[in-house]
């Protein structure tokens, strides 16, 4: 077994990472195997990522042969003992069930109970809609931040390199293979302001300024929207800006725009218990029976839930399920959900602050 170290003088970081835990007890950590399942790979690289004396630094535990397995559990879990959190790429998936896995063969009573797990793949797949990428993988948010790596080799490409170094040591090989790791390393470390997107949806949103607009769309209509300005908790790695619902959103560092239609007409609030109301067809609404059985029989039916409705005229704004209560439809069948904005709404910055939180966090599930 071996062991590499790396220093990185001049590498800062562009995420408050400080926001997770104190920086100095944050441990990076990315595994190298020939395959994806325990009992029949060989698990041959451990590289970790760490902040220590006002440095970044990477350190790599690397198996000259198989049986270095148990050398580098016991380096690793040993060093990492120190650390509270570890952050990791689909290390929920692989690299933290793999080496525990391996432990249990080698009888090593090592484990990560102690530990809370960041899972950098977990919290930026589910904002992909944003970020408008084809997928979440590592080096396609690596292209996506910019970061050019020296590496060329894949981690299934490198399997046969590994099984040809340990036939025949060569330094060319050993190279390669801790090239590929210390690249997986310094690309989570660069990758790491994308968690504002995670931020973005978790953590407070201020709406700042909330004003009416009224303009003509492209087809001559006349439009109304609520225009809110926004606080984000995080700055963002680069400006965005996306479409979905009729809800515009554009972001550049810690500053939002977001545009939400406004709809003034007449909707209908469906009652639930549409056993209890007649419907009176000529008034084109429902009365509950207590107030109805006075009506003559010839001008009420039993109500359906598909007419059990009371009409009003008023301002509305959308939400994609049950943000507030009551809500309104435009008919029985529509998807489409609505809820009054009232008086004391409209003089509420809290209320927007949730409701602009609420709106990104389904624009984001739209696809």
């Amino acid at each position: 077994m071996r062991t590499n170290n790396q220093a990185y003088k001049n590498f800062t970081i562009g995420y408050p990472l400080d926001r997770i835990a104190p920086t100095d007890k944050i441990l990076f950590v990315d595994i190298e195997t020939t395959g994806f399942t325990a009992k029949s790979s060989v698990l041959y690289l451990i590289g970790v990522a760490f902040y220590q004396a006002g440095h970044w630094r990477i350190r790599q535990w690397f198996a000259d042969r198989p049986e270095d397995e148990p050398a580098l559990l016991h380096e690793f879990f040993s060093f990492a003992a120190q650390y509270t959190h570890l952050i990791h790429f689909n290390g929920n998936n692989f690299d933290l069930p793999y080496l525990l896995q391996k432990c249990g063969q080698h009888q090593l009573s090592y484990n990560f109970d102690s530990f809370t797990g960041i899972d950098l793949y977990k919290r930026v797949t589910p904002y992909k809609f944003f970020l408008h990428t084809p997928n979440c993988k590592q080096k396609t948010l690596e292209e996506l931040m910019g970061i050019v790596r020296e590496d060329v080799y894949n981690g299934g490409e490198l399997i046969g390199i590994y099984h040809d170094y340990v036939k025949k040591p060569d330094e060319e090989a050993c190279r390669l293979l801790l090239l590929h790791n210390m690249d997986d390393m310094k690309g989570m470390l660069q990758i790491l302001p994308l968690l504002a997107f995670y931020d973005l949806f978790n953590c407070p949103i201020k709406a700042r300024k909330v004003q009416s607009n009224s303009f003509v769309d492209y087809h001559g209509h006349d439009r109304k929207e609520i225009l809110m300005k926004l606080e984000l908790p995080s700055p963002l790695p680069f400006t965005i800006s996306t479409l979905s619902n009729g809800c515009y959103f554009s972001g550049e560092a810690t500053e939002g725009i977001l545009k939400v239609p406004v709809y003034e007409e007449e909707m209908k609030y469906f009652y639930s218990n549409y056993k209890d109301y007649y419907y009176l067809p000529a008034e084109d609404v429902a009365l509950h029976k207590s107030v109805a059985s006075f009506v003559d029989k010839e001008h009420r039916v039993q109500a359906t839930a598909a007419n059990c409705y009371t009409r009003k005229y008023a301002v509305y704004l959308p939400q994609w399920d049950f943000f507030t209560e009551p809500f309104f439809k435009r008919d029985y069948k529509t998807r489409d959900f609505f809820f009054e904005l009232t008086d004391e709404m409209k003089t509420d910055r809290a209320f927007f602050s949730r409701y602009a939180q609420y709106l990104l966090g389904k624009m984001a599930k739209t696809y």
